[in-house]
């Protein structure tokens, strides 16, 4: 039986996946990829690197992450995204929980944030924290379409050296994933019995002073102030999507 299986859910992330896969040599004993119906070389690339490929339509970040978990057969299951990068630091204290006594059921690790090329590290960004690493038949994904999380059974610990995460590389792509991501929160939202308000038209404004001032965004220069905006714009549109949707129920 694998010691540590890792798994990831994939859509089109031929530009990012090699490098991701690239980080598991020599950690992972088994990588399953669950693909969303690539259209790019994601799978074949994948395939390439030595993982187990499965085709599966997307009903929710969590219900595919979870998917590709039961898929897993290790002791230890380790989760990661395609925009993911594993430091060799990382990878050899993830190798030394597998190879030492006993211990928390769970591992949480910080990501280190990079937007256009660069890392961020205010705004509300520095100290993001996601548990990735647990003993595979103590975790289980919570029911949610986005902002997936893992519920663990048992201790969980955290380790010191931090996930690279370029998560936007372009405009473009934070736009892309802005739309889909948005509309998969309100439908969440909705389901949780959220309806749209009026004040959700100040929520920009909000987020915007949260992110600046508060949290102090401007430190990171432009890109700093850009994703503040922009994460201000993301929430107002969740909002109107959820608008969007009660105006369909109506109907």
């Amino acid at each position: 039986m694998p010691r540590l299986s890792a798994f990831l859910i994939t859509r089109n992330e031929a530009v990012d996946v090699g490098a991701c896969l690239e980080g598991l040599k020599g950690l992972a004993d088994e990588i399953v990829v669950v693909d969303d119906h690539s259209t790019d070389d994601t799978a074949a690339l994948c395939r390439a690197a030595g993982a187990k490929v499965l085709t599966r339509s997307l009903d929710g970040f969590a219900a595919q992450k979870q998917f590709a978990l039961d898929q897993t057969s290790g002791d230890w299951a380790l989760s990661i995204d395609a925009d993911e990068r594993l430091p060799a630091a990382l990878a050899d204290e993830i190798r030394s929980i597998l190879d030492g006594p006993p211990g928390p059921a769970a591992y949480e690790i910080r990501r280190r944030f990079y937007f256009l090329g660069k890392p961020l590290r205010f705004g509300g960004l520095g100290s993001d924290w996601v548990l990735r690493l647990f003993k595979r038949g103590r975790g289980r994904f919570r029911p949610v379409r986005v902002h997936e999380s893992i519920e663990i059974d048992g201790p969980r610990g955290r380790l010191r050296t931090p996930l690279e995460h370029y998560s936007y590389a372009t405009l473009q792509e934070y736009e892309e994933k802005c739309s889909r991501y948005t509309a998969l929160a309100a439908r969440d939202l909705w389901s949780r019995g959220r309806r749209f308000a009026w004040w959700d038209h100040l929520r920009p404004g909000w987020e915007l002073f949260s992110r600046v001032m508060l949290r102090g965004a401007w430190l990171d220069g432009q890109r700093g102030l850009i994703y503040a905006a922009l994460s201000a714009h993301a929430a107002w549109l969740r909002a109107i999507k959820l608008w969007e949707i009660e105006q369909t129920q109506r109907k």
